[in-house]
């Protein structure tokens, strides 16, 4: 399985742009363009011919690499996974299909897809000494602290694949991605059960991913946690969604640790971290707790939109920063959602009011003008929340889903021979130079 990295993609550059500077002077900045067609300016000889470097707090207009994993025209509300339309994968493929894909960079063959699962069940084990990690930490941890920490010691349980898989070195990058993948979701079962004082429940075999995952949630000692099919294909669905999604803000926080030499497991630790923040991983939870909130308040909707209109509610779940137009997963997982409720004869509230804020939201002026649309995260909540899985835990199921993206990030970094490390500039705006007073000098 270990392919070849894919070569850059831009096509050869077009003719430069021509930048004036206050002094008179030309500077040409080459055009380099994607194989969408997508134009970006290289600045990468700014600072050495002008000293001067570009000013873009939150990198909204920087591109910071060249990756061939995901594209996104957010103006048309298009996601493709290495080419793949994301509602081709949707409808087709399922989360380990499509984590291969991501990784590897084409849909695998029936003895590569066979291998890769092969890994998978091989390594969903933990190492047993790591449950003693979990007795340490405090039964009411936080999981996202836990699957940080865990991820992270990985390395220490696995040395052999966190030392060999760096600069090229690819002999054991195959058993450390299945590993991770793997190892992800038993982690993530086994926080949930400790912080419920349940006896820890061992992967099977016999199971696909999904259903291994709910098997190591909810089945006891006694009685095998039967997965319901519907089950099973809404959290593969979830997965297969959230698989990766070009450079948010965790996944260019992997491939600035990657850059550094890290190893997988450090970088991955590192994308949880940033994925742990409420502006980035904590959205589809927001959305429960807004609508929970609305429900509690004997709204169906109408007085929040009109509060959120004037600035006295914040309507989550709505608008994107890369769409400007529908999210297509959002397209995808709204019709799924309805689709599980029906099946498992749940008759949620929650969802009468987000189709109902849907539906206002699609039709008002005040949305339609400025773009506001719902998004993955308006339909996931509701799903993760009918199959049983706590609020909590929200956010460890994007992270379970964004794993095989945060891999493939990885692997083009550190696959790129000896990689150049991410080092921002910065415009400092502290003081000027200044003389150490004594400290009986200072007032």
């Amino acid at each position: 399985m270990n392919q070849q990295a894919f070569p850059a993609t831009t096509t050869a550059p077009d003719p430069s742009a021509r930048l004036v500077l206050p002094d008179g002077r030309d500077v040409l900045l080459p055009i380099l363009r994607g194989t969408e067609g997508e134009p970006a300016f290289d600045i990468t000889r700014l600072r050495e011919q002008t000293g001067s470097i570009t000013f873009d707090e939150g990198y909204a207009n920087t591109g910071s690499c060249q990756s061939n994993v995901t594209y996104i025209d957010g103006e048309k509300g298009i996601l493709r996974y290495r080419g793949y339309p994301i509602e081709q994968l949707a409808e087709h493929s399922h989360f380990v299909e499509t984590a291969y894909l991501v990784i590897y960079g084409e849909l695998p063959t029936r003895p590569q897809r066979a291998r890769f699962s092969a890994l998978l069940t091989e390594n969903a084990h933990i190492h047993e000494r790591m449950v003693y990690l979990f007795e340490s930490y405090p039964r009411d941890a936080h999981p996202m602290a836990l699957l940080g920490a865990m991820v992270n010691a990985l390395a220490c349980y696995y040395p052999h694949l966190a030392t060999n898989t760096h600069f090229g070195e690819t002999d054991n990058f195959d058993e450390a991605a299945a590993t991770l993948i793997s190892k992800v979701r038993t982690i993530t079962a086994m926080a949930y059960r400790m912080s419920k004082g349940l006896p820890v429940i061992y992967p099977k075999r016999s199971l696909n991913y999904c259903e291994n995952f709910l098997h190591m949630m909810f089945s006891d000692p006694y009685e095998h946690f039967e997965c319901p099919p519907v089950v099973s294909r809404a959290l593969n669905l979830i997965l297969l969604l959230h698989a990766d999604h070009e450079q948010n803000c965790s996944t260019s926080t992997v491939r600035m640790v990657a850059s550094s030499g890290a190893n997988l497991f450090a970088s991955a630790a590192s994308g949880v971290c940033a994925l742990w923040g409420p502006f980035h991983g904590g959205a589809n939870q927001a959305v429960i707790e807004m609508l929970q909130a609305i429900h509690d308040d004997k709204d169906d909707g109408t007085r929040f939109v009109a509060e959120a209109k004037v600035g006295r509610r914040r309507l989550m779940g709505f608008g994107h920063r890369i769409y400007r137009n529908y999210d297509p997963r959002a397209k995808i997982i709204g019709k799924a959602c309805e689709e599980l409720l029906n099946e498992l004869g749940v008759k949620d509230p929650l969802l009468d009011i987000a189709r109902r804020l849907e539906s206002i939201a699609l039709s008002d002026p005040y949305f339609v003008d400025r773009k506001l649309y719902p998004n993955v995260d308006f339909y996931s909540g509701i799903i993760l929340r009918a199959i049983g899985i706590p609020i909590n835990m929200f956010t460890v199921m994007f992270a379970i889903g964004r794993m095989p993206g945060w891999v493939a990030h990885w692997r083009e970094v550190a696959f790129a021979g000896r990689p150049r490390i991410y080092r921002p500039r910065q415009i400092y705006t502290g003081p000027s130079v200044r003389d150490y007073l004594p400290v009986d000098l200072r007032e």
